[in-house]
């Protein structure tokens, strides 16, 4: 049965790192976790992942205790089932716009008496295997991490909502869906955007959810960091071509400057 060391250590109040991987290539996930991340999430809304894909992907993860995490296609019961019946130990759901579309999502990753997720010996229980049923579903009923995404005007609308709906363990800013929503697409430094953004950041973390957003650099994780997220995402995407611009250009420094 899983454990979800993320979840753990978020309720402890403590901040959790982690990066989004679209690719369903067990061995680069394996690679990924080793080095470091606390939690790994698979982006099947913005990659071609399957839930096929996620017993891989998940049992990578495992191998180092790396919480394996999915963002789901959508906020639909038959898709959350099959993503986490693979073994993700929790959920993405993005454009979360109301109360109600927050408690759609935790009644689909919970089973009774919290919700309504249907019930079979998949690899999330364990193949029915490893520990009697009734145990299984008290366990992962605890051990799941739902993160319900805010990336529209209507979800900063209702950010109360959210914060009220139990099982919702992390409000999640998606600061690119957000500036579009708002009218100022790919710019999220917009004031608009940034005072939607700070109403989001002072209701989570006067509540007892953790505050989650996407940041593409070191720099935008510490700053925050220090607003009061504790569940800072990064893409693969952004380390990989800025370490590549760092490579090059010191590389095509160096060349010009010895010749």
């Amino acid at each position: 049965m899983i454990t979800n060391h993320t979840k753990h250590r978020l309720t402890a109040g403590e901040t959790v790192v982690g990066c989004f991987l679209r690719y369903p290539v067990g061995t680069l996930a394996e690679f990924m976790a080793l080095g470091g991340w606390d939690f790994m999430v698979f982006d099947a809304e913005h990659g071609a992942l399957q839930p096929r894909d996620l017993e891989d992907l998940s049992r990578a993860c495992e191998l180092h205790g790396v919480t394996p995490m999915v963002r789901v296609t959508t906020n639909e019961p038959s898709t959350i089932l099959r993503f986490l019946d693979a073994g993700a130990h929790g959920m993405h759901v993005p454009w979360v716009d109301s109360g109600a579309a927050a408690e759609a999502a935790v009644q689909a990753a919970k089973y009774e008496p919290r919700g309504s997720r249907g019930l079979a010996a998949t690899r999330s229980a364990g193949f029915g295997l490893q520990a009697p049923i009734g145990d299984y579903v008290r366990q992962s009923n605890l051990e799941t991490l739902v993160v319900v995404q805010v990336e529209s005007a209507e979800g900063v609308d209702s950010v109360e909502e959210l914060v009220a709906v139990d099982g919702v363990d992390v409000i999640f800013i998606g600061p690119t869906d957000l500036s579009h929503s708002l009218g100022h697409v790919g710019n999220p430094s917009h004031p608009e955007v940034q005072a939607a953004m700070e109403r989001i950041t002072k209701i989570v973390t006067a509540s007892d959810k953790a505050l989650g957003i996407f940041v593409g650099t070191p720099a935008d994780a510490l700053v925050w960091g220090d607003r009061g997220a504790r569940y800072l995402l990064t893409g693969l995407e952004p380390l990989l071509l800025a370490s590549t611009k760092s490579y090059l250009e010191t590389v095509r420094t160096t060349e010009g400057a010895t010749t």
